[in-house]
């Protein structure tokens, strides 16, 4: 599949997108994604008027693409975020020697109940070790807490998106690797596409999908404040 669908595919899997390329819900104006052979494929909020709207797309439809790894210059004064996005194809293999625990085996969610990162939310914790929100999962626990997760923050019949976390004193270790090596093997016996991305800024996470040999598929932009 080529690297602008599965960009496509991406962002549909991270917002409900409807068939006018409108984003409905909520969430950023804009969304622009961007293949490797400079393609583009965008989608506007429906809080945004059609007679701005419409333009937008045109001229992202039949504008020149921006350099590689740049989003394009659309609108002077918006917050601009975003990065590289990736496919994940099972199996990975971080060849990180570490334990991981695993959403699927009971035990496993009995042993991180208790553990919740200050980062999480009380009530998001309990319903992502219940099998809720977020889940499946992989984590990592060292010294009687958990220090590196990856799960699922975004899954639609499109695919799924990885979600990963260290704690700062656990970083640069493999465990972001490792456990989303794990997390695509839970996924992939009924998911059709797993997709990994980060920011631009974060070259930690750029190393994690290149320590996993991780296919890059392009860039998505989000664009607020057009």
């Amino acid at each position: 599949m080529k690297d602008l669908e599965l960009l496509r595919q991406e962002m549909r899997v991270q917002w409900d997108i409807d068939g006018r390329d409108r984003i409905r819900g909520g969430g950023e104006d804009l969304a622009v994604a961007v293949a490797p052979d400079g393609t583009m494929a965008a989608a506007v909020a429906e809080t945004v008027p059609d007679d701005r709207a419409r333009p937008l797309l045109r001229r992202i439809a039949d504008g020149p693409p921006p350099p590689a790894g740049r989003p394009p210059a659309l609108a002077p004064g918006a917050t601009v975020s975003g990065g590289p996005c990736y496919l994940v194809c099972p199996p990975v293999r971080g060849d990180v020697h570490v334990d991981v625990l695993r959403s699927d085996r009971p035990a496993d969610a009995g042993l991180v109940r208790d553990l919740r990162p200050g980062n999480w939310e009380p009530e998001e914790w309990a319903d992502l070790v219940g099998g809720g929100q977020g889940a499946p999962w992989a984590m990592v626990v060292s010294a009687g807490q958990v220090v590196s997760i990856c799960h699922t923050p975004h899954r639609t019949a499109a695919g799924a998106e990885a979600g990963t976390w260290t704690a700062p004193g656990f970083r640069g270790r493999g465990y972001a690797a490792a456990t989303t090596a794990v997390w695509a093997d839970l996924l992939a016996p009924g998911c059709p596409r797993l997709f990994y991305s980060t920011t631009a800024a974060n070259r930690s996470s750029q190393r994690v999908a290149e320590r996993l040999g991780l296919r890059h598929i392009g860039w998505i932009w989000r664009f607020e404040g057009l």
